[in-house]
């Protein structure tokens, strides 16, 4: 295996994230640098046809699993009690749409693997997780959305030699358990070493301490992690594939998902959905907005 070793390297480092030539990386002063979006509550909405919706009214609090770890997307800081990132700003607009102010929403920790159980066992009312909609998944659950499109890449310290997807053969490569990403290095790149944990943190220690070469995931989550790391991670800037992201629901849930979409269109028409992805990811100026499924 071409597994560098990592030790003594990220001090060296210098580079900030501007220098890394990779393109589609924001800056470290692009995210968050405006004003946090504000949602208008429905006060008066009502979907009684919705057995989760009518449970949460009744509950008193709209419950969303959504990832703790993942920086620009759903990630909990240092001192901090409740999840900040794209993914919130998203989970937030669609509570507000459906009559649920920020006080009523009980963010839950849901890792990629208890994704799809959460949602059939009751724990959450819906998920918005960086959660890839696909036919496979959607058997069991149902999805609103997408709410937005990226890709998967691949994240590598600066000074790998890793420069595209043509160098990793004979490498290790990391991933979370249960992944479409990693499903996909398993069937298109048999030629690479592939380890899972339940975390992307797991995978990037095993990056700096040199026993895997690269971390795989969509691009929205790597361009998190390396603005927050100091400039000691790049993304290659070589997608592999298209990953919608859309709002996980439990099975048959159609009015649920159809109010959850009109609030994404309506989003998408007003600049609301600008207004949240330039506050967690940055420029938003080559994003394609994209429009929720009708199925």
């Amino acid at each position: 295996m071409r597994v560098r070793s990592a030790l003594g390297t990220l001090a060296a480092l210098t580079l900030v994230l501007t220098g890394c030539g990779q393109e589609g990386t924001p800056e470290a002063d692009g995210p968050g640098s405006g004003e946090a979006p504000e949602y208008t509550v429905v006060d008066d909405f009502e979907l009684s046809e919705s057995d989760t919706w009518s449970g949460a009214k009744e509950r008193g609090r709209l419950r969303i699993g959504v990832k703790f770890d993942q920086p620009g997307l759903a990630n909990v800081g240092p001192g901090e009690t409740r999840p900040e990132g794209f993914d919130v700003e998203i989970a937030k607009l669609a509570a507000a749409g459906l009559g649920f102010s920020d006080d009523k929403v009980e963010f839950v920790e849901t890792v990629t693997p208890n994704r799809e159980p959460f949602l059939q066992q009751g724990t959450v009312d819906m998920v918005v997780a960086s959660y890839t909609i696909n036919d496979e998944r959607k058997k069991v659950i149902d999805f609103a959305g997408p709410y937005y499109t990226t890709g998967q890449d691949f994240l590598v310290l600066t000074d790998s030699d890793i420069e595209s997807t043509d160098d990793l053969a004979d490498t290790v490569v990391c991933s979370v358990d249960a992944s479409t990403s990693a499903m996909r290095i398993e069937e298109d790149f048999p030629d690479t070493e592939l380890v899972t944990y339940d975390t992307y943190p797991k995978c990037l220690n095993d990056i700096r301490a040199g026993s895997a070469d690269a971390m795989t995931t969509d691009d929205s989550i790597l361009r998190g992690y390396a603005a927050t790391e100091d400039g000691g991670f790049r993304v290659l800037g070589d997608q592999i594939s298209e990953e919608p992201y859309g709002i996980g629901l439990p099975k048959d849930e159609e009015a649920l998902r159809n109010a959850i979409n009109d609030i994404l269109e309506q989003a998408n028409e007003d600049g609301t959905w600008v207004d949240a992805f330039e506050y967690t990811l940055g420029d938003s100026s080559d994003v394609e907005q994209p429009e929720p499924e009708r199925y």
